[in-house]
């Protein structure tokens, strides 16, 4: 059904003779449902306004629990739900924990409720029912018809305004409820205080302060409708309080101008025609109301919704139209969608006269960058930051930039582990902002005081305060009964040192480069050549009894096992191949990954991971795998990576609101597509060089940033035809297991010459 309902959106450009674009093949809802976690709202490429609607309101806790339901909606939509509750205007984009969901807007017709409701008796409050037939997302657009109403609902996006239009089917009393206590991954006491004031009858400002992921988290707003409204009015559903102060003597519930409390959910009543729309221009500030109301008033006072939504297509066509790919239909779907989804986060988190609220919660001015947030390194600096190093280097250096000053406000002293909206929210382990930093210095794509980055990397991984750190530096490894995932730790700080390490040497900084090249080797601690499986340690050395490499529970390792997380030595594979035994035995070790069946007991109890996300016992679902399929290539059997990449590339990503088997993890999963699908993957970001695979498309080429084109080519191009038979290079054969950033970046024409067979050497 939902592929029928692709056709007839693209109907009128197929009877017009035209060409579809890339902005035609993006599917907002792919991923909606089970795992993906992503909204299929408005926005603009990188925007700080995520517009877009909530289907329940589900708890975090009940009777004092963490309620499992919740996780379904970390980014606020579930594709099964029948009721939408309400647009809200922040967003994450597929993470397996969540906040925001900022600010909640419903139109209402007929009798006033302030209630949300029940999911099965939405009647009961202010929620609607709708029909996946009556929905339509594109990018930077979204529309639905909410039955209860009926109402037409349509929305758009600047950088900083999110736009609704609410089209009324009846006449009669409207009402515009602005909901305060709404939030993702809600719970009783996280809105900290919120406050509104009425300017006049057209305009209201107010923030909110929340506790959650970000337990500091201050969101500011300006809000004008185009149509005045005749009252409004208030309740505050936070119950008595002892004290109350001498604001009791007015009537705060009707048509008053200020108010203020951790629960307070808005009406604004008009009178509407048939067929009449009224239009809401609401601009988000990390700073203050008055830089709310300056974002609105430069991004989208003056402008009808319409126009609106024509620049934000533009600016959607500008970024997707850098990437020209051919395929078959499906594939282009998933090729552009997963694109789409590239763009989506880092955030753009200042207003726009440059000021933003920094990490110590202090204002601060953005002096030649622009400032971003929503930073989930521990998935993105695999594949996300990598990509953005071709595709947008310009934007991925003010990302590094907007590192440095996360760094230089941390009274941690450390660059951000997993931060949004000023907040160090210390989720997972790492601390893989040395990785983006390393990943963009050897690529030539930072061009500022490197020195500086390398002081911040530093102080980063010798802080002994942080997860286990002190442990690491006195031993080489970490105990797993003093702190827990710890095998998985040990790993990615050898990584990260290793990152730390390039710095070093790029500056002939030999004492730390000694340093962290020793720090690098500590992957070699955790071994235990008597299993074969990376292992975690106790305080007295010893290697943990009752050890089960299948198991992501107890055993060292977070999302992950052993039998996956003994293959993360990405940037020495050399050594890992001698560790486990040799070139055959590591060819068989991949082998059994993929082909052994894992039972479900090792994954029913994880959130993340469900059969789907699963090859025999490779879990796509989860980043620490993603680099797995190109090791082959260290092997004498590389046709191998080819096989497997084309089997993930195909079982994986489909079409359709399931179409990914995990969290989209701010864009992660989505460049592993896109750069496997071209035929290359950076399994070792710090380096310049990216393994070779097996490409899916039929060609594409990338518009750079300089100026030039470098296009990947397939001569032979089919299902059945997944082997590389030949390479070329600018015309002459190609004999390396990789290509380098260099290459990329002159510009130039990378051919694969596909087979059905693989080659016999």
């Amino acid at each position: 059904m939902r592929h029928f309902f692709l056709f007839l959106l693209s109907l009128p450009l197929i009877l017009a003779g035209q060409t579809k674009t890339p902005f035609d093949y993006v599917d907002p809802l792919i991923g909606t449902q089970r795992m993906g976690h992503v909204y299929p709202g408005a926005t603009v490429p990188f925007g700080m306004v995520q517009l877009s609607p909530d289907t329940d309101t589900i708890p975090y806790e009940v009777n004092g629990k963490y309620n499992p339901d919740v996780y379904k909606y970390c980014a606020g939509y579930q594709y099964d739900d029948k009721t939408i509750v309400g647009f809200s205007h922040t967003h994450f984009s597929g993470t397996g924990h969540s906040d925001l969901g900022d600010f909640l807007i419903m139109p209402t017709l007929g009798k006033l409720q302030l209630n949300p409701g029940m999911a099965d008796n939405p009647l009961s409050g202010y929620r609607s029912t709708f029909s996946h037939k009556n929905e339509d997302a594109h990018p930077g657009y979204y529309k639905v018809l909410l039955d209860e109403g009926p109402i037409v609902a349509e929305m758009t996006a600047t950088d900083r305004v999110g736009i609704h239009k609410y089209t009324f089917q009846q006449a009669g009393p409207a009402h515009i409820i602005l909901d305060m206590i709404h939030g993702i991954y809600n719970y009783d006491g996280k809105n900290v205080w919120s406050f509104v004031q009425v300017i006049d009858d057209y305009t209201v400002v107010g923030y909110r302060q929340t506790n959650g992921w970000a337990r500091t988290r201050l969101v500011y707003f300006a809000m004008r409708f185009s149509k005045p409204f005749k009252h409004y009015g208030c309740t505050d559903y936070d119950g008595p309080r002892v004290y109350r102060g001498f604001w009791r003597k007015f009537d705060q519930s009707d048509n008053f101008p200020e108010l203020a409390g951790k629960k307070l959910r808005l009406h604004f009543d008009f009178d509407v025609t048939r067929g009449e729309s009224i239009e809401i221009q609401m601009a988000l500030s990390p700073v203050s109301t008055a830089g709310a109301l300056f974002n609105l008033g430069s991004e989208s006072s003056g402008k009808t919704f319409d126009e609106l939504k024509a620049e934000a297509k533009k600016k959607w066509e500008s970024e997707l139209n850098k990437v020209t790919m051919e395929g078959s239909e499906s594939d282009k779907v998933n090729f552009y969608t997963a694109l789409y989804h590239t763009f989506l986060s880092p955030i753009l988190y200042q207003d726009g006269d440059g000021k933003y609220r920094g990490l110590d919660q202090n204002i601060h001015q953005a002096k030649g960058f622009k400032n971003y947030t929503i930073f989930s390194l521990w998935d993105t600096y695999r594949a996300l930051h990598p990509w953005f190093n071709i595709i947008q280097p310009s934007r991925n250096q003010d990302m590094i930039r907007s590192m440095m000053a996360h760094y230089q406000q941390s009274a941690m002293h450390m660059l951000p582990v997993w931060s949004h909206y000023a907040n160090e929210n210390w989720c997972m382990i790492g601390y893989h902002s040395v990785s983006v930093i390393a990943d963009a210095v050897a690529k030539d794509v930072y061009k500022g005081n490197v020195q500086e980055l390398l002081d911040a990397c530093v102080k980063t991984a010798r802080n002994r305060r942080y997860d286990g750190l002190g442990d690491y530096m006195d031993k080489g490894y970490i105990p797993e009964d003093k702190s827990s995932s710890s095998v998985s730790k040990v790993l990615e700080y050898a990584y990260d040192d290793w990152c730390i390490m390039t710095l070093a040497k790029k500056l002939g900084k030999y004492d730390i480069q000694k340093e962290f090249t020793e720090r690098s080797r500590n992957f070699s601690k955790v071994f235990d050549p008597q299993s074969g499986y990376m292992r975690p340690r106790l305080s007295d050395g010893s290697f943990k009894q009752d050890f089960d490499p299948l198991d992501t529970h107890g055993q060292g390792f977070i999302e992950g096992n052993s039998l996956n997380y003994s293959l993360y030595v990405p940037h020495d594979v050399p050594a890992l191949v001698m560790m486990l035994g040799g070139k055959a035995k590591f060819e068989k070790y991949l082998d059994n990954l993929f082909d052994n069946h894992l039972p479900d007991k090792y994954f029913e109890k994880t959130e993340d991971i469900t059969r789907e996300g699963i090859i025999g016992s490779y879990v796509h679902g989860n980043e620490p795998s993603h680099h797995i399929a190109y090791l082959y290539n260290w092997t004498g059997s590389y046709w191998k990576t080819q096989e497997k990449v084309r089997l993930i590339l195909n079982n994986q990503y489909r079409n359709g609101p399931d179409g990914l088997s995990g969290n989209d993890d701010c864009g992660q999963m989505s460049a592993w597509y896109l750069f496997s699908s071209m035929g290359f993957y950076p399994v070792c970001p710090g380096s310049d060089q990216y393994m070779l695979g097996s490409p899916l498309v039929e060609s594409v080429t990338i518009h750079l940033e300089n100026g030039k084109t470098f296009s990947v080519k397939t001569k032979n191009q089919g299902p059945q035809n997944i082997y590389v038979k030949k390479v070329t290079w600018q015309g002459f054969p190609w004999n390396e297991r990789y290509i380098t950033h260099a290459m990329i970046q002159s510009g130039g024409e990378l051919v694969f010459e596909m087979d059905s067979k693989p080659p016999k050497k």
